[in-house]
């Protein structure tokens, strides 16, 4: 997840302010979509035994509780290592993306060093597919890392690029994703396209962070939105049909008042408060 100047995490959840020095008071995109749930306790059990299974000293730990015990521990972490390896990785393709778009803009980029980050990682293919990709599209970026803010609904958040191809402008997220059994990157999630359809919405964009000023936004008539699947072995963009866009819209707003709802549930106080027993009434006296 990369970092807007506006942007803070807090509490409850990315929450975006004003200016630099304000305080944030709207949730970002990606914490109203983060409401709706999502069991992953099948993949996280599947990621924690894989990691057991796959454990160098399991052969050593067999027969030690002890060790076992560690073991499992370790693997039960799995899960969330992955996770945030794959949240480092996006930071770095995602950079990678942003610095490309500044050269092409004739702005101060630092892409060699975004690019030597990736090759040093490893991770050096998705560079070189953005940039089939960007190629074979003939991309022509407008603004990268665009901070957006709707004040009617109440949330906000950082496009990673506006940009016209075949002389349409587009709304574009990308998203970095691994490889399938076939080499193929693999399927974004259709939350992509409430993400995109909360960006298309937004009524002001950024203009000076540390001034707090903020234009107009210039970009959401009517746009093609692009969710861009960036892997090793290929880039996929996906368009958002618009026969959907409305109802998407309508969930990303219901989940903003879930957001809201629950921020107003916890600052109430304690929803469960103990009660004893009722009080004996004494036993009426015969006359």
């Amino acid at each position: 997840m990369t970092s807007p100047a506006l942007a803070h995490q807090t509490e409850n959840g990315r929450m975006y302010s004003r200016s630099i020095d304000a305080l944030p008071t709207v949730p970002s995109i990606t914490t109203v979509i983060a409401q709706a749930p999502a069991d992953l306790s099948g993949w996280a059990g599947h990621m924690a035994a894989s990691s057991f299974a796959r454990h160098p000293g399991l052969a050593e730990a067999a027969g030690n509780p002890a060790k076992l015990r560690s073991l499992a521990k370790e693997a039960s972490d799995a899960a969330k290592l992955y996770r945030d390896a794959a949240a480092e990785r996006g930071d770095r393709v995602h950079a990678y993306a942003e610095q490309v778009a500044l050269r092409a803009l004739g702005r101060p980029h630092r892409l060699g060093e975004a690019r030597e980050e990736l090759r040093s990682c490893g991770e050096e293919a998705f560079a070189a597919r953005f940039d089939e990709w960007w190629q074979l599209y003939r991309v022509e970026p407008v603004v990268p890392e665009i901070t957006v803010w709707n004040h009617e609904v109440g949330y906000a958040g950082t496009l990673d690029l506006v940009a016209k191809i075949g002389g349409r402008l587009c709304l574009i997220d990308f998203k970095t994703k691994g490889t399938d059994r076939n080499g193929q990157v693999k399927a974004m999630d259709d939350k992509v396209v409430m993400q995109l359809v909360a960006g298309m919405k937004a009524q002001e964009s950024l203009l000076d962070a540390e001034a707090g000023t903020w234009e107009p936004w210039a970009y959401g008539t009517d746009p093609i939105l692009l969710g861009v699947a960036i892997g090793e072995t290929e880039v996929r963009p996906m368009q958002a049909s618009p026969e959907v866009l409305r109802y998407h819209w309508y969930k990303f707003c219901a989940l903003r008042r879930v957001w809201e709802a629950q921020l107003q549930a916890a600052e109430a106080g304690r929803a469960l408060l103990p009660i004893g027993p009722p009080v004996a009434r004494p036993a009426m006296q015969r006359a």
